[in-house]
């Protein structure tokens, strides 16, 4: 049986940089991929997936919450990869887990686990919830050296709680941050305290 992926880390830990290479990979022995991404993701344009590195691909297939997937079509390929999961919703992420078992395409996910205030995000959840295999993609804390967990969110330069849980940014946004220097930074004791401290945005 072919294997559902998801491979997860905080921001700046080469995520994408990896799915570029496991997609090298892939077609230098002259084998099928396909990219994919959500359509929400335009950081770098509407159909751009690209690494902190400056390294990019076009992606193949852009998704929305509630697109059906082409099971048969994708299933024609050697290897489905996708980058930023944790935006894509539960719908497709069942899609994506009977791909695997019913076609036997392997499918790599990388994203995220949890937003700035340390919450999943439901497609990542879901993927906790029924991948095969789950691995760490590990990166330091932007302040110090211990590995870092949390995604640290900025506004004005400033660690924030404040604004919706989807919001799109790179390094001027967000930082890899290890729980100590995430709770000293947002100047909170606990991360209990961070959760009652500050309401979700629209």
């Amino acid at each position: 049986m072919a294997k559902l992926y998801f491979r997860y880390g905080t921001v700046g830990s080469a995520k994408t940089l990896n799915l570029l290479a496991v997609a090298h990979n892939y077609r230098q022995q002259g084998k099928q991929v396909v990219l994919i991404k959500p359509r929400l993701d335009t950081r770098f344009g509407s159909d751009v997936i690209r690494s902190r590195a400056g390294l990019e691909k076009k992606a193949d297939l852009l998704i929305e919450p509630d697109t059906q997937l082409d099971l048969l079509k994708l299933s024609e390929n050697d290897c489905v990869l996708i980058d930023e999961v944790q935006f894509l919703s539960q719908y497709v992420i069942d899609q994506l887990r009977l791909l695997t078992l019913e076609h036997r395409v392997p499918v790599i996910c990388y994203g995220l686990r949890t937003d700035f205030r340390t919450q999943l995000f439901p497609g990542s959840r879901r993927l906790l919830e029924l991948a095969d295999s789950i691995e760490e993609v590990k990166t330091v804390c932007h302040y110090c050296n211990k590995k870092a967990i949390f995604n640290l969110k900025l506004f004005n330069g400033q660690p924030t709680l404040d604004g919706p849980s989807v919001d799109l940014g790179a390094d001027e946004k967000y930082l890899p941050a290890c729980h100590r220097c995430y709770c000293e930074k947002l100047d909170i004791r606990s991360l209990d305290a961070s959760l009652t401290s500050s309401q979700p945005g629209p």
